[in-house]
């Protein structure tokens, strides 16, 4: 029997992976005193009792207090500044079949993998913009997105952007090590779902149906050192609420163990796709997505909250002035969306097709500096660091 790591644990014992009815008890049991009991307290610092207050329904009738809060909060932690950043997508050919993505191996689309040169390429328009954080996003192509690939890629655009990180298939250490040291420092990578069940019931085919690889990856890539670390689950899945649960008690324990590592948390809805369902049983609105964004935020008062062009114009600016501290900006989610290969499959559809100065000059009409590049590689003095976070003896 295989023994269980640290996080399946703290899931397990917390019956957040599975048989999750205690907790829909737990959270509709608040109530409004309970809710403003727990807004009375300072802001910043987790627990899952206040953090099951701040999501409750009970809670619903306090969000602009939340708001209020919530915008103070970031404020302090992070001045008025939103930082900005594109992705490139290398590669929709992916040898999963998830039931949600427009990149499931079963969908007849227009697959396309970039070259280097042809990713260096696009990168150059994503440069040309302004942008110096770059993420790179693929389907799972082990056999041509490559560790080799990732790392020759990162030599070539680590002169161009002060951060490179990537959104792709999970990894061994040793291969997070090897990119790393190629100058990647960041790694996204969404459980999509905590729970087990619907976890299987989605992810019906290829090496993406492993739960446990993919829930232990965050520690792999911080072990090797990745400064970001960025997680998410797929709003629409399952319960937002208990899912919000889930991934704070993620976020903790990551936090504890490799301190030197900033969290973000993404919000990433399901959106229109090639030949996927258009019915979901957990579709979350506008007013639940706020709620969760600042439950979290009052939990943790360091984290960054990351949305992207999924969202509307309108709902991303009206975020601007809450607690949103990252907006990808003028995203092509198709690989040589910017420069090479203009007709391949996109992943999703873009909602926020506003350039990416046209995004910026938003940020600054709010009151906030739009930041482009927050830090220079040399300052962390990449060569020759092998990890921020060594393993635990």
């Amino acid at each position: 029997m295989q023994t269980q790591t640290d996080i399946q644990s703290i899931l397990s014992e917390k019956q957040l992976d599975i048989n999750r009815e205690c907790w829909e008890h737990a959270l509709h049991t608040v109530t409004a005193d309970q809710v403003r009991r727990e807004l009375s307290n300072p802001a910043g610092k987790f627990s899952p009792d206040r953090l099951v207050t701040l999501l409750s329904p009970a809670a619903e009738a306090f969000l602009e207090t939340m708001a209020q809060q919530g915008r103070d909060l970031t404020v302090q932690r992070f001045g008025r500044t939103i930082q900005l950043y594109a992705p490139l997508y290398v590669s929709n050919v992916c040898i999963n079949s998830c039931r949600y993505c427009g990149y499931n191996k079963t969908t007849q689309i227009n697959r396309t993998r970039l070259t280097i040169e042809q990713a260096v390429s696009d990168a150059a328009v994503i440069a040309g913009e302004g942008f110096k954080h770059l993420l790179l996003v693929s389907g799972e192509d082990r056999q041509f997105i490559t560790t080799d690939y990732l790392c020759a890629l990162a030599g070539t655009l680590r002169e161009q952007f002060s951060s490179l990180s990537i959104e792709i298939y999970p990894m061994s250490q040793d291969e997070y090590t090897q990119v790393f040291n190629a100058g990647i420092d960041g790694v996204t990578l969404y459980q999509e779902t905590y729970d087990r069940n619907t976890y299987a019931d989605y992810h019906v085919a290829g090496p993406k149906a492993d739960y446990d690889s993919r829930l232990d990856a965050p520690d792999r890539y911080a072990s090797a050192g990745m400064r970001r670390i960025g997680l998410g689950v797929l709003l629409g899945l399952a319960d937002w609420r208990i899912e919000t649960l889930a991934m704070a008690e993620h976020a903790a324990y990551l936090m504890k163990r490799y301190w030197r590592s900033q969290i973000s948390f993404s919000f990433p809805r399901i959106c229109p796709a090639t030949n996927v369902q258009s019915e979901w049983p957990h579709l979350v609105s506008d007013q639940n997505m706020v709620q969760m964004m600042l439950a979290l935020r009052l939990c943790f008062s360091d984290a960054g909250i990351v949305l992207s062009t999924r969202e509307m114009p309108d709902f991303r600016d009206n975020l601007m002035n809450l607690c949103v501290t990252r907006l990808s900006a003028g995203s092509k989610t198709n690989p040589g969306g910017y420069a090479s290969e203009k007709g391949a499959a996109e992943q999703f559809e873009v909602a926020d097709d506003r350039s990416p100065h046209e995004v910026a000059k938003t940020i600054c009409s709010h009151g906030y500096e739009a930041v482009w590049k927050d830090w220079d590689a040399s300052f962390h003095s990449l060569k020759g660091v092998k990890s921020l976070n060594p393993s635990p003896q």
